[in-house]
């Protein structure tokens, strides 16, 4: 698993077309669906805002939760961008990985301090560690040769 920085450095156009669908135009929140597995292994899905801060992605969660509780029990995840609002070319991101519970309160001081974002004393903080990312967009939207087109990091993957 690799933090969202040492992605970018190993497949840095990837990571950027990433972030810009993670963003859409905002500076440090983004907007995501968030899977996670439920007590009984079932999936559940969240809607999620999500933090880029030194070179790390976060999220903040309520301490009561379901996703907390999820993650905090079995911190497997998986992540799917909103699609932009004008998305002719079909672009999706997809992200997969662990979130590690962050309790160092000087590490959430930077975030929020870096972002200016508001946060909640009770909030559960947790880092999304990255073991595999997907973009996809279509090639020859619109016509009969039509196809998805996958950027896949890593290259191969178990």
């Amino acid at each position: 698993m690799k933090s969202w920085f040492e992605f970018s450095l190993e497949e840095p156009e990837l990571a950027e077309l990433g972030k810009q669908m993670l963003l859409q135009a905002r500076s440090h929140v983004g907007l995501a669906f968030l899977a996670t597995l439920r007590k009984d292994g079932a999936p559940r899905l969240h809607p999620i805002s999500l933090v880029f801060a030194q070179g790390r992605l976060f999220v903040f969660i309520p301490p009561h939760s379901p996703k907390c509780a999820d993650l905090r029990r079995d911190g497997r995840y998986a992540l799917q961008a909103f699609p932009p609002p004008d998305n002719e070319q079909g672009e999706e991101f997809y992200l997969s990985g662990a979130a590690v519970c962050i309790q160092e309160p000087a590490t959430r001081q930077a975030v929020v301090g870096e972002t200016g974002i508001h946060v909640e004393p009770g909030e559960v903080m947790f880092e999304l560690l990255v073991e595999r990312a997907m973009y996809t967009h279509l090639v020859a939207p619109g016509t009969p040769a039509e196809r998805p087109s996958h950027r896949i990091w890593p290259t191969t993957h178990g």
